[in-house]
């Protein structure tokens, strides 16, 4: 993502000391938004302080849920794993090894766990790679089981364009398989710093090509590099998906990620449809934004979500997010559309204390947004 500075200072405000308070319109409400001068390369822009947030407390097992406030579409609804193709466990934890996991994930389809009726943690000593000449893998943890990646490593990997994973056609970033979905897990503590491949990012889920659903699933914890200007996604990073078709996020938390941008979500050139789900204490912790400012790694943008490309829409509804923070822009969320074709639209959600350390669009506590349009669609929400 690139964009000169009269485009950022379009964005933004100019002037010195404005402000404003408890403005209502539109179904939307805002609050305490001050504004200082920041002056760079001859130009005034208008920079975002604000006291630092506190996240909202809540208990480690609260997900968002699919019974939320905005109905759930069909293509988000979790799958059918009534007839498993493996059942990873035979009936104990001690059976529910990392080893029969990636081994599952690798040969595909339907994956259920039977690790005794208590929950139950796998760290995995490797990470799960889905191979492309899968049609279809679904992976159903049944509300008990938690993926780690205990702070060492990437917990799943998808990549239509890795030969080592089987390259299926010549037009690697355009097909419909594998489809991929995540449904009743937890993904805690998976870490992808030092991963470069496609850019790197996806510190519990890295997802290119194909398609990808996740339903009723917790992120907490995860990590991925920690500079970088176009790096990011602690929890999950998507590049590709099948005809531009969006990645669906339904009923799910994401807690405490930290990476270069994106401290839950990132893609590039992708579309969103994020429902009934909940962003809480999220980081986005580069330096310098993107483009990097001359002497800085770059990075920092989009305390929760890091959206970049072209053409692309994201929906966020029935949502929260709180207490996420950027470094720079975007504390709860980072929008550009660089050819200014690209939409977001915020439906009946609260964000709430999201700092954003650098710059946010006016008028859109948390959000910077650059896009069709001069502003994103806010609806029935309340930013403050």
């Amino acid at each position: 993502m690139r964009f000169g500075l009269r485009a950022l200072a379009a964005a933004l405000v100019s002037g010195t000391g404005a402000s404003m308070r408890g403005v209502t319109t539109a179904g939307m409400t805002t609050a305490v938004m001050t504004l200082a001068t920041v002056t760079t390369a001859g130009m005034t822009l208008a920079a975002v302080t604000a006291p630092p947030a506190a996240a909202e407390s809540v208990p480690a097992t609260r997900v968002g849920s699919l019974r939320g406030t905005v109905p759930v579409p069909p293509e988000a609804r979790p799958a059918d794993v009534s007839r498993p193709t493996t059942v990873v466990g035979r009936g104990t934890p001690a059976s529910c090894t990392s080893q029969a996991f990636v081994g599952a994930v690798a040969r595909g389809g339907v994956i259920t766990f039977s690790c005794g009726p208590r929950p139950v943690t796998i760290r995995l000593t490797a990470t799960a790679k889905v191979r492309n000449t899968s049609a279809r893998v679904v992976v159903d943890g049944g509300g008990k089981v938690t993926l780690s990646g205990a702070g060492r490593r990437r917990i799943l990997y998808m990549n239509t364009c890795d030969r080592a994973q089987v390259w299926t056609t010549s037009h690697c970033d355009d097909q419909p398989t594998p489809a991929l979905t995540l449904q009743n897990l937890t993904f805690a503590d998976g870490d992808s710093t030092g991963q470069r491949t496609d850019g790197g990012g996806g510190g519990a889920v890295f997802a290119r090509g194909g398609r990808l659903k996740v339903v009723n699933s917790r992120f907490v914890r995860n990590r991925c590099d920690r500079t970088g200007p176009d790096l990011g996604g602690a929890a999950i990073r998507v590049l590709d998906q099948w005809h531009d078709l969006p990645v669906y996020v339904a009923g799910s938390s994401f807690e405490n990620g930290v990476c270069s941008n994106g401290g839950a979500l990132s893609g590039i050139g992708v579309s969103w449809q994020i429902v009934n789900s909940v962003f809480i204490g999220n980081r986005a912790v580069g330096r310098g934004a993107n483009p990097a400012t001359a002497g800085t790694p770059g990075g920092g943008n989009g305390g929760a979500v890091y959206a970049d490309g072209n053409r692309y829409a994201i929906r966020i509804a029935g949502s929260l997010m709180t207490g996420n923070h950027a470094n720079e822009g975007g504390g709860a969320v980072f929008f550009v559309s660089n050819d200014r074709s690209g939409s977001l639209r915020i439906e009946r959600s609260t964000l709430r204390g999201n700092v954003s350390g650098g710059f946010e669009t006016r008028g859109f506590p948390g959000v910077f947004y650059l896009g069709a349009g001069r502003a994103p669609q806010v609806v029935s929400s309340t930013l403050r």
